[in-house]
């Protein structure tokens, strides 16, 4: 195959990781590999160096080697696929003798997405890196957290490169998974073979190309994402064919050509890249929508400082009064955190404002863009009756923002990041439902957020994921107690229970109490006092009353004739009980 002249020096590093020593082995990555270093060196690449099942040390050693082929080169292309992995942000690519039993040891066992870009930074024109290794991760499920706020993510994080002439390019968008397919080759890794090498395609609607491919082929459930700019000019791997005495084409028009590079700064989505885009378009319609998406993006930023500041400002009211500083101090630190809370309420409505004024610049854009493609259908069907006609523009196919994931991977994604900072403790099943809701209005309560809780959007996506470690309390049941990210229960030592508020409580001993000493001898009844009469002097002697009184329980009355009185106890037959008294005898 002739191969069109290219004097610039080209150069690509494939890597190529599927048997993995302490994980199931990957069906498709050196599949993948072959295939796309096969297209690279018919594309005519200078060098093209594959490698496959690399261990970390070989991996390090590799990359210092393409380093070295860079220092010349105008375009350099990394190619990985295997598995990846995000931590706090960061994005790793994992060899195949990598354990990763605890979170820590990806710094060491693993090797950062930053050092492929350093590897490719000499390049001049075109720095690009392509990720196919947005899989299902298990090395995520099985290690340990050292620290309860570290975060693991699902597939990779977001990056935003600071070198100029970057692109690097996700088989699947931020925050989710890629399919190995049931083929051969993966999705992202046919299509690539399909559109990346075209002669005289520009790399990034190449892009726009797979992204397109890709989200048929899977039924929309993974969609491509190219992060990074490039220049207004096309940068093609591979230069189109020269037409020897053909008539120059028509070019696109000026409007066609301001409405890509809008479109190219728009799916880039930062700053940046609307400044540059206001930089060589001014004024117009499409300058008019940049400025609004700058104010979106600009309102955001602010939204986000004046939430910290509101934040810090309470935690240091909250710190003055709990440690009792003086009036004055807690008074100012009070006011500061009403100011800081009344900006925060501020910003979050001028950052509705500009959503707002966004979104509706953007359905006025389309609606624009829709008019013109109608325009242009109707034009190409008059054309065809007559064949001399001069070619019409067609629409520029490329990746916009404006096209979004569908629904339910959005919901699934802010349900998996509802988890991740522990608001939400069921599944990320994709489903809006009511538990779904309540856990979005307790992020919203501890984050300080006023985002719709009835619909899960990309906006609230974004949101969550700039929280970096838990913000929902783990709340625990009584007698169990949060650690770290679970609940174990409270064990309390010998001689201590665990009272009301789920805390440990030592048992009062009982006091002894003082008894009398128990008699065993039976209760004595009582008897009723009887006061025995003294006998009354006689006045008579024996056998005559003699005017005596004998007194007994029925009362006293006289001595009978012919009685006298006897003072006999008890025993002899007393009246009395217990003691004795006066007995009438009578002869």
């Amino acid at each position: 195959m002739c191969q069109p002249a290219f004097a610039e020096k080209r150069v690509a590093l494939v890597l190529s990781n599927a048997a993995y020593q302490n994980v199931a082995p990957l069906p498709n990555p050196v599949n993948d590999g072959a295939l796309i270093a096969a297209m690279l060196k018919d594309a005519g690449f200078d060098v093209v160096d594959f490698r496959r099942d690399l261990p970390a040390v070989e991996t390090r050693r590799a990359l210092r080697d393409f380093a070295d082929r860079t220092r010349d080169a105008e375009i350099a292309v990394v190619y990985y696929a295997g598995h990846g992995i995000e931590v706090d942000g960061a994005n790793y690519l994992i060899p195949v003798d990598a354990r990763l039993e605890r979170d820590t040891d990806v710094y060491d066992e693993a090797f950062s997405l930053d050092r492929v870009l350093i590897a490719i930074e000499p390049a001049k024109k075109l720095r690009l890196v392509i990720l196919d290794a947005c899989r299902d991760n298990p090395f995520a499920k099985t290690m340990k957290r050292t620290v309860a706020s570290r975060a693991i993510g699902q597939g990779l994080a977001k990056v935003e490169p600071t070198s100029p002439n970057v692109l690097i390019a996700y088989s699947a968008k931020a925050g989710s998974t890629a399919a190995d397919g049931d083929g051969k080759n993966s999705p992202f890794t046919s299509a690539l073979a399909k559109h990346l090498t075209t002669p005289g395609l520009d790399v990034r609607r190449a892009f726009g190309y797979v992204r397109d491919d890709v989200l048929k082929s899977t039924n929309n459930r993974q969609e491509p994402f190219v992060y990074g700019s490039l220049g207004g000019e096309d940068v093609p791997l591979v230069p189109a064919p020269a037409k020897a005495a053909a008539p120059a084409a028509p070019a696109l028009s000026p409007q066609a050509d301001i409405r890509r590079d809008y479109e190219l700064a728009l799916q880039v989505g930062n700053k940046s890249a609307l400044n540059a885009f206001l930089a060589q378009y001014p004024d117009g319609f499409y300058a008019s929508l940049a400025k609004l998406q700058l104010e979106k993006i600009t309102a955001e930023e602010a939204r986000v400082a004046a939430t910290d500041k509101a934040r810090a400002a309470e935690q240091e009211r909250a710190r003055l009064a709990a440690e009792g500083a003086q009036k004055a101090e807690q008074a100012k630190a009070a006011a500061d955190a009403r100011a800081a809370e009344q900006a925060r309420i501020a910003a979050e409505k001028a950052k509705q404002v500009a959503q707002d004024q966004a979104a509706v610049a953007e359905q006025k854009r389309l609606a624009a863009e829709k008019a013109l493609a109608d325009k242009i259908a109707a034009d190409k069907a008059t054309a065809e009756q007559a064949p001399a006609a001069a070619p019409v523009d067609k629409a520029v196919n490329v990746a916009v923002l404006s096209t979004g994931s569908p629904q339910a991977d959005v919901t699934k994604s802010v349900q998996t990041e509802l988890r991740r900072v522990g608001c939400l403790t069921g599944s990320a099943d994709g489903e809006w439902n009511a538990a779904s809701q309540r856990s979005l209005t307790l992020f919203n309560r501890y984050a300080g957020t006023r985002l719709d809780t009835k619909v899960a959007n990309v906006d609230t996506l974004d949101a969550i994921k700039q929280k970096s470690s838990r913000v929902c309390p783990l709340v625990c049941e009584h007698g169990t107690k949060a650690d770290g990210d679970r609940c174990t229960r409270i064990v309390c030592g010998a001689g201590s229970f665990l009272n009301d508020d789920n805390a440990c409580e030592k048992r009062r001993e009982k006091k002894p109490v003082a008894k009398r000493d128990s008699d065993d001898r039976p209760a004595r009844r009582e008897r009723p006092e009887v006061r025995i009469p003294r006998p009354m002097a006689s006045s008579g002697g024996r056998g005559s009353g003699g005017g005596q009184m004998v007194c007994d329980r029925g009362g006293c009355r006289p001595v009978a004739r012919g009685c006298h009185l006897e003072f006999r106890t008890t025993a002899q037959g007393g009246p009395y009980e217990g003691g004795g008294g006066n007995v009438q005898v009578c002869n």
